[in-house]
């Protein structure tokens, strides 16, 4: 870990990962890409039907839809901190509500691009 007496901006952070690329004795493999400080931020996603196969013993689980998530081109620069956690709005209705946690940075710039 690096820290910085000041915010760090990405120029910073490309002379630090040159850097450290560059010491003989550290195992690059092991490093993860360098990044800002980043905050959480949630959505809800409403209105998607809670059984999409029409059968009422195939539930909308949370895989299903992380898969949907990352195949869906709007989320392409966005990192799930979890599991997106799925719930039936009533036992009456057929839709769920979808809440996705995501890592942003503190002005929540990524969650307000993915809004409507």
């Amino acid at each position: 870990m690096v820290v910085t007496c000041k915010v760090a901006s990405l120029s910073d952070l490309q002379i630090i990962e040159n850097y450290v690329k560059n010491v003989e004795y550290i195992d690059v493999t092991g490093i993860n890409v360098s990044c800002l400080s980043q905050s959480k931020s949630y959505l809800k996603i409403i209105g998607i039907p809670y059984y999409p196969h029409n059968d009422q013993y195939l539930c909308l689980l949370s895989n299903d839809t992380e898969v949907m998530i990352k195949q869906n081109q709007i989320f392409d620069n966005i990192v799930l901190t979890s599991k997106p956690y799925v719930i039936k709005v009533l036992l009456k209705l057929d839709m769920s509500i979808i809440w996705v946690d995501i890592w942003d940075v503190q002005s929540g710039s990524k969650a307000k691009g993915l809004i409507n």
